[in-house]
């Protein structure tokens, strides 16, 4: 063999090892890419995603449902346990890593209605002349600790919730609290009749220890299964694993000692685990998270930031990761697998972007921090995948999303909706609620009410691709002197080719290009059906309201086939962009305040290929 031959000889081989690395790990090859530039990254959604605000942040007028008016409320866990949810997250007064801090917990039964916040762990005080080296002549004074945690449930052997937290410590603003310096991190019981054992230390970091901490060691306590469920959760590697950041650096107890931040597994169905961090980064154990394949790389074909990545394996046995496919923090995606290494889909679960209403330290625009239930912390009784996530670091949100998992309709909306008991039976329907513009189902109405000056309720059908429709459905607005309700037809990318809206003056009108075709007038309370007939190729839409036509206008924006119907409170938005500074510093004018209620009724949405 002479020199070129052994040369590509070796590229060669080296090429095979590379893909055969690449495709034991966790990898994409899918063809579907997110546009950072829309919000929905021009992702077609998911059939039947449900997103459901919890927590609407509120500084102005703070009460129980929000907190108390603290406005940075960021980085979810999820369990499922004894019946019900249980939402754990972090929160300050306004900016990340700047004190107080403190954790909050809600539970929910159905996953729609939820309890207000309550306080699981509570500020800390920070010894003072407490110091770091890597803040030469900063000493503490005064200063509460700031809850920094990536895992926040256990279920033990015996059947006990616990929840943890960790007490980190940032002298400034631009100081990293899961630096390893922190003070420790502590655990308490979650009992079935909703009340909280006490809280205690499971790990001290380096200087602390039960003679200057503020709550015992967790070995003192009197009950021996919760000491049992502590040492189970020690012995743990893949909880040792989500400990990385927070734990001193170099401790024997962290079974992969590298600065990955975020982690996350799942069984693959040979046994071995499947992980991620930020970045898409990946790796595989094949002793259950006591050893690491190295290198850690990122997940070949993965599109991934600085922002968490989710992965589970579902209740029908395939795999989903649910992440932001960009290099924002926007749109949050999920991406399927049968076999929990190949991905092959990218679709659509949450799209849209509020504006920021209170400006913060390292606050970022979008849903982010995506986390579902861990493995061995419960199934929904369901089966469905719900995932626990924060808008703009500010407001906290869940998304259930049906499983199996459909990318496509399977047939056209013929709905009746006074044939279901919740809205939680409407899986042919996608859903974004917000706590001020919620969705609800009333008898034969599926509800749109809106108060909130700052986002809408939307309710979504996605239908097969089609390039002639039609579409009818029974409407009612509850008034017509203020409000607003938008209907569009979408392709696939989410283009709206068409608009129809009631306006607050009492018009119902329909859009072409930058212009508006008056239609009719509308009277509150009053129950008009609609229909509308579509063509891709004329690129027009023809409109009639009981039966009498009354309007024709031609698209304002050419589509292939029309996949989806939306109906939505408010009009679309565009900020903000992929040029927006990441910072934003400054609060909204009237950030607390909320408009007039208006509200929208839906009944009997039919669609067909004409």
């Amino acid at each position: 063999m002479n020199n070129s031959a052994k040369i590509l000889f070796v590229l060669a081989a080296g090429w095979l090892t590379t893909t055969a690395f690449a495709q034991d790990r966790i990898h994409y090859t899918g063809k579907e890419l997110s546009n950072p530039a829309y919000h929905d990254g021009q992702l077609s959604p998911v059939v039947g995603v449900h997103n459901i605000q919890l927590v609407r942040a509120n500084r102005e007028h703070p009460d129980a449902s929000n907190g108390n008016g603290w406005t940075y409320n960021h980085q979810p866990m999820l369990a499922y346990w004894n019946g019900q949810f249980f939402y754990q997250y972090l929160a300050d007064p306004s900016d990340e890593h700047v004190p107080p801090s403190q954790t909050f917990l809600m539970t929910s039964k159905d996953g729609y209605h939820w309890t207000n916040p309550e306080i699981v762990f509570p500020p800390y005080k920070v010894p003072d002349g407490y110091t770091k080296e890597s803040r030469p002549g900063v000493q503490a004074k005064d200063l509460i600790a700031i809850m920094h945690q990536r895992v926040g449930f256990y279920v033990s052997k015996s059947g006990k919730l616990i929840t943890m937290g960790n007490y980190g410590v940032a002298l400034d603003k631009k100081d990293d609290p899961n630096d390893g310096n922190g003070i420790g991190r502590v655990v308490r019981e979650i009992k079935k009749d909703g009340s909280f054992g006490p809280i205690y230390f499971i790990y001290y970091n380096h200087g602390f220890n039960e003679k200057n901490t503020d709550y015992p060691y967790f070995k003192k306590s009197k009950d021996r299964e919760f000491v049992k469920a502590c040492q189970e959760i020690l012995d743990n590697p893949l909880y040792m694993m989500q400990w990385v950041e927070e734990a001193d650096r170099e401790d024997p107890i962290i079974p992969l000692k590298k600065g990955y931040k975020a982690f996350n597994c799942y069984t693959l169905p040979d046994g071995r685990i499947a992980s991620l961090w930020k970045h898409a980064l990946t790796s595989i154990s094949e002793d259950g998270g006591h050893t690491w394949a190295e290198p850690v790389l990122r997940a070949k074909g993965f599109v991934n930031s600085n922002a968490k990545i989710w992965g589970q394996r579902l209740s029908d046995g395939t795999y989903a990761t649910v992440y932001n496919p960009s290099e924002f923090r926007w749109p949050l995606a999920i991406s399927l697998s049968k076999d929990g290494l190949e991905y092959k889909t990218l679709n659509l679960v949450h799209g849209e972007i509020t504006p920021m209403r209170y400006g913060g330290n390292y606050k970022s625009y979008g849903p982010q921090y995506p986390r579902g239930i861990q493995e061995g912390n419960g199934i929904p009784a369901d089966g469905d995948l719900w995932v626990s996530y924060s808008v703009n670091k500010e407001d906290m949100w869940i998304s259930r999303i049906p499983v199996p998992v459909e990318i496509n309709a399977s047939a056209h909306a013929d709905d009746d909706f006074s044939n279901n008991k919740s809205i939680a039976e409407l899986t042919d329907w996608n859903i974004y609620s917000p706590v001020w513009a919620p969705v609800s189902l009333e008898g034969q109405w599926l509800k749109l009410q809106d108060k909130d000056p700052f986002d809408y309720a939307k309710v979504e059908r996605k239908i097969p691709a089609s390039k002639e429709l039609k579409v009818s459905f029974d409407l009612q607005a509850g008034q017509n002197d203020k409000g607003i309700l938008q209907i569009e037809f979408l392709d696939e990318n989410g283009i709206a080719c068409s608009r129809m809206e009631l306006t607050d003056n009492g018009i119902f009108r329909m859009k072409g290009g930058s212009r508006f075709a008056n239609m009719m007038k509308y009277e509150a309370g009053k129950v008009y059906h609609v229909e509308a007939v579509l063509s891709t190729a004329d690129r027009n839409i023809q409109v009639y309201v009981d039966g009498k036509r009354v309007g024709l206008r031609m698209f304002y924006a050419p589509v292939a086939a029309i996949e989806r119907i939306v109906f939505r409170t408010g009009t679309p938005r565009t900020f903000p962009t992929v040029d927006t500074p990441a910072d934003q510093t400054y609060d909204l004018p009237n950030a607390g305040a909320q408009d007039s209620l208006a509200g929208y009724g839906i009944a009997n949405v039919k669609t067909s290929s004409t």
